[in-house]
């Protein structure tokens, strides 16, 4: 499989990878051969995951604390050797109207969405144009292109992450380092707990968004979103007009299905978790 010689041996470090997208990926990554490590802010929960999956090297990290990010860093490179792919994963994504949003809570969702990977990409790039190659992968969401009532403030990280991205990408251009942004449907995690599916579109599971970072490694592009069906539906609302592209998205009841979950019993645990952790 062309992939997995891609991806053997190489040192890939996943931010946010003790649930969700990131264990997935970190799974998916490791019996592909790559040694993997994984950091998130809850301690207890990445050391059981990284025992779990028997990764090379597991800790706690806080993306948006930037001792914490080189340290977690160093330790990695003693461990493991130099990083080869840095997986911006970490991110948080409280629900609500945008009036009704603490400012605590949305500068929480900056700091972590937006300034940690803008942190990462920073720490992993300085590392890797020293040696000439890497590849920087950051978890952005189709929210970053897409506007989606009830979490204002995560489309817009998730739009800024698109944007600097996009900009390092061309400024790394001659360096050998890449990067990369996934844009991720709803994707069968915590982070939709309560949130019903848009109308005719499938949710994606995390493996499916393991399977985009593994090809992005194989074969490194500018973007991706997952799944295809999602990228369809993008790009064809993308040439409609504003207001036609709005009725779409009514139509599928997406603009409702974060407003309407936001203060159900079925999203209470993330949402203390994702405010306060």
């Amino acid at each position: 499989m062309a992939s997995a010689s891609a991806i053997n041996g190489k040192v890939v470090v996943v931010t946010g990878g003790a649930r969700g997208i990131g264990l997935a990926t970190a799974r998916t990554l490791h019996a592909l051969g790559a040694k993997v490590a994984i950091g998130d802010v809850d301690e207890a929960t990445v050391k059981e995951t990284g025992a779990d999956l028997d990764l090379g090297f597991y800790a706690r990290l806080d993306v948006t604390d930037r001792q914490s990010f080189t340290t977690f860093l160093d330790d990695v490179e003693r461990e493991l050797g130099p990083v080869d792919v840095l997986v911006n994963n970490a991110g948080i994504c409280p629900a609500g109207g945008f009036l009704d949003e603490p400012d605590e809570v949305t500068q929480r969702a900056i700091a972590i969405n937006l300034f940690g990977v803008i942190l990462g990409t920073k720490l992993a790039a300085e590392r890797m144009v020293n040696r000439g190659r890497g590849h920087i992968i950051n978890i952005a969401s189709v929210g970053a292109v897409n506007a989606v009532p009830g979490i204002a403030t995560y489309c817009a990280t998730k739009h800024a992450v698109l944007g600097y991205t996009d900009t390092a990408r061309l400024e790394l251009r001659g360096t050998g380092v890449r990067a990369s942004v996934v844009m991720p449907t709803l994707t069968n995690t915590s982070m939709i707990d309560g949130v019903a599916s848009a109308s005719g579109l499938k949710n994606a599971e995390p493996e499916d968004i393991a399977a985009g970072i593994v090809g992005l490694i194989a074969k490194p592009k500018p973007r991706v979103t997952v799944t295809r069906p999602a990228a369809l539906l993008i790009g064809l609302s993308r040439r409609l007009p504003l207001r036609v592209s709005e009725a779409v998205s009514r139509a599928m009841n997406a603009d409702r299905i974060f407003v309407d979950a936001a203060r159900t019993a079925a999203r209470r645990d993330y949402e203390d978790r994702a405010r306060h952790s």
